[in-house]
């Protein structure tokens, strides 16, 4: 009974839109109309064949690695040089996990004006030494979009992991990296030989919380430049809002939504086996 009010919310705001969605992906509903057709594995092999989406992947692909990957690097940095005993560490953990607590719509908005090629701040900062002739238009320009916006969601995440890095290292035994230094141990060889096995708990939870960040990047993504341009920033959660709003193919919406679901799901499991994150425990 008390598990019954939670489970009845858990199942009316999650489990009916997921059944709902999958029913829906095999059907030719437009959204609005009260009645629709069934048919079969078709928006799937629509979806599948799309150019538009294998671009999107490409660019969500690109989007994640580049994320996962920096933002998870300075995270584990941040948090090596934030847990040292400070006057003024929590005072830089606030600061550096500030960003978090903003919407991504504000963030967006924010770098928006920050990326501007004629008032934007990297454009003052350009022109104050001698370089103004070389403007960018950093969101406008397709070879390099998608990189200048991960680079926004690298800025506003990577304080708020160093805050799980951080939980992770105070987990850690202070006599095992004693024993490894007495033991003669560089700082190097403690950080790879204890350090970093202990912390794969924390670094799973880190990679797939940054993984799942970087494919629901919708609302940084449609503020600072909604897929533009030429889709160079198109990823799936803007391509299945414009398949469903703009064109009203919710059938075909629903089939992608699937599709990006199991994407996700699996990046993330094989992310967590690879770093042996079911064999090690806190």
């Amino acid at each position: 009974m008390f598990v019954l009010p939670g489970l009845l919310l858990y199942g009316i705001v999650f489990l009916y839109p997921t059944f709902s969605g999958l029913l829906y992906s095999f059907t030719d509903w437009d959204g609005i109309s009260a009645t629709f057709h069934y048919v079969g594995a078709g928006n799937y092999a629509t979806v599948l064949k799309s150019i538009l989406f294998r671009k999107a992947l490409l660019n969500n692909v690109k989007f994640m690695i580049v994320v996962a990957l920096a933002q998870t690097g300075l995270a584990l940095v941040l948090a090596l040089l934030l847990v040292k005993k400070t006057r003024v560490r929590v005072f830089l953990r606030t600061l550096f996990f500030f960003p978090a607590i903003l919407s991504n719509v504000s963030v967006g908005l924010i770098w928006s004006f920050v990326y501007d090629p004629s008032i934007g701040l990297i454009q003052a900062v350009v022109n104050r030494i001698g370089l103004g002739h070389s403007a960018l238009n950093w969101i406008g320009n397709e070879h390099y979009a998608i990189y200048a916006v991960a680079a926004v969601q690298i800025w506003a995440h990577t304080g708020q992991m160093a805050i799980v890095f951080i939980a992770g290292l105070g987990g850690i035994p202070a006599e095992l990296h004693e024993a490894a230094v007495i033991d003669g141990g560089s700082r190097w060889t403690v950080f790879r030989k204890v350090t970093w096995p202990l912390l794969a708990p924390s670094a799973a939870i880190v990679l797939a919380y940054t993984t799942i960040q970087s494919f629901k990047a919708f609302d940084l993504i449609f503020t600072m430049t909604d897929g533009g341009p030429n889709y160079a920033t198109e990823i799936l959660t803007t391509y299945i809002y414009h398949l469903a709003f703009s064109s009203y193919h919710f059938g075909e919406a629903s089939a992608a939504s699937v599709l990006f679901l199991s994407l996700v799901a699996l990046i993330t499991f094989l992310q967590f086996k690879a770093l042996g994150a079911g064999r090690t425990s806190y």
